[in-house]
Parts: structure tokens; sequence; C-alpha cells
């Protein structure tokens, strides 16, 4: 299962958090900052697992860095850690797809369409999808209805203030 979901930047600020395991929020900051410290430290050089008691009990962080953000997953012993690389990978292609060359910026404006990509991927702490086509094509079309949905709303608020 998937505890945890976070992109950080160069900096140690969380640019996304996704819990899938319920935590108070003190601890939730606690663990933000140590999960950080402990991913930052790392060469390059070395590998993308760390083992850690971070979310109740023995878990693993997995983690990749593209560019100035961190994508890291925190997950139990029962995902395979290549598997959840490539998750990453699938969601940082398919962000880059929605996006145009995502970056940080993007992460900040669009947080809503960021996490309605990490919602076609994960739910709820289980892996949903990994086809990049359906996951982008999905992400889409629940953009489009939200904004179709905004435009509606304001176009009959627009039509009640002229009268």
């Amino acid at each position: 299962m998937i505890h945890a979901v976070f992109i950080f930047n160069n900096r140690g600020l969380p640019r996304l958090t996704k819990f899938y395991t319920p935590i108070d929020e003190d601890v939730q900051q606690k663990l933000l900052t140590e999960i950080f410290q402990l991913v930052s430290l790392r060469p390059p050089t070395a590998c993308n697992f760390l083992e850690s008691s971070l979310i109740g009990g023995k878990n693993r962080v997995i983690y990749r860095c593209y560019a100035t953000l961190y994508f890291v997953f925190v997950v139990d012993e029962g995902e395979s850690e290549l598997g959840i690389l490539d998750l990453i990978q699938v969601f940082v292609e398919a962000l880059d797809r929605c996006f145009e060359n995502v970056c940080e910026l993007d992460l900040i404006f669009k947080y809503e369409e960021i996490h309605t990509i990490l919602a076609e991927v994960v739910c709820g702490g289980l892996v949903l999808e990994t086809n990049i086509h359906d996951i982008v094509g999905a992400a889409e079309n629940s953009v489009l209805k939200s904004r179709n949905l905004g435009n509606a709303f304001s176009n009959a608020f627009s039509f009640t203030n002229r009268f």
C-alpha cells in the first residue's frame, strides 16, 4: 500500500502532499521535514530506496529527483521498489504531457489538476492506472468538465447580476 506521496522542491518546500494513511497534522509536518532531510542528503549515486519506520511500522521511502523536484512515495513492505520507481516515472510523464514540460510553477498554480492526475494514478493508497494515455485522457476530461462547470456557474452568476 502507498502511505503517502510528496513532491518537494530542492529547498524542502512541499509542492504536493497526499496522505493515504491518517496521520495527525503535527506528525505530518515532522514527517515532511524528516523525509526531505533523508532524501536531499543522499548523493546522486546512491540508490533511490530508504528503509524507515516513519509511518506506523516498517516501510520504504522511494524517490526520484527530476531537475529541482523530488518525487517521493512512502510505501509498505508489500510494494515493489522497482514498480514504484516505474510508477513515479509514469506520474512524471503524465504531468509532462498535461503541462508540456512540467515545472514547479505548474505545481503551485495548477494544484487541482496535479491532484486530479495523481487521483487517476493512485486512489486510497492503491495503484489504479499505469497507462499514460489513459491517465492523460481522463485528467484532460476531468479538467474540461470542471472548466465547463465553472463557466456555467460564472455565466449563471453574471446573468442574475444583470437584473
